[in-house]
C-alpha cells in the first residue's frame, strides 16, 4: 500500500509539473541591458512605463511569446522583453540611503552611497555583508538588511 502510494504521489506530481502553463513562473531575474524599457504591456507598441538600469531585479509572474510580466521591490509590476533578462544575483537597496564601504564592516571607508532602487550584481557575501557591484563598475560592501536579494 505505501508503494502504490507513493507512486501514485509521484505520478500526480510529475503529470502537475508538466501541465503548469508557461504563464506560471516565478523566476528571479535581473536586467542584463545598460537600459530597459519597462513596458505597460507584452510588445513594443505597449507604453513605456519607465526605464530600468542593468541589474535590477525582478521576479518574473507570467510569460506570453517573448515577453515576461515582472513584479519588481516594489511591487510595481511591467512587461519586458526575455532577450534583456539574464540569471544574475541581484540585489537592490529599499532604504532611502546607504553606505557603501571598502570592506565588510561599519569600521571600513565609505567609498560612495546608494539611494533606494538601485540595483547591483552580488559578487559575494560574508556574514551578513555583501560585496557588490554597480553597472559603472563601482565595487563596495553593503549590510544584508538595506537591500533585498534576487537569487
Amino acid at each position: 500500500m505505501v508503494r502504490f502510494f507513493t507512486f501514485s504521489l509521484y505520478i500526480i506530481t510529475l503529470f502537475t509539473c508538466i501541465n503548469l502553463p508557461e504563464s506560471i513562473a516565478s523566476d528571479k531575474l535581473a536586467i542584463s541591458a545598460k537600459i530597459a524599457n519597462i513596458r505597460s504591456g507584452p510588445g513594443i507598441k505597449h507604453e513605456i512605463l519607465w526605464k530600468a538600469e542593468k541589474f535590477y531585479p525582478v521576479l518574473i509572474l507570467n510569460k506570453k511569446g517573448t515577453w515576461c510580466q515582472f513584479k519588481d521591490f516594489e511591487n510595481d509590476t511591467g512587461w519586458i522583453h526575455n532577450s534583456l533578462l539574464a540569471r544574475i544575483k541581484a540585489a537592490v537597496v529599499i532604504k532611502e540611503k546607504c553606505n557603501i564601504r571598502s570592506g565588510p564592516s561599519t569600521k571600513n571607508k565609505v567609498v560612495f552611497t546608494a539611494g533606494k532602487g538601485v540595483p547591483f550584481r552580488v559578487i559575494l557575501r560574508k556574514g551578513n555583508w555583501i560585496k557588490v557591484e554597480h553597472v559603472s563598475g563601482d565595487q563596495g560592501w553593503i549590510y544584508k538588511t538595506l537591500v533585498k536579494l534576487y537569487y
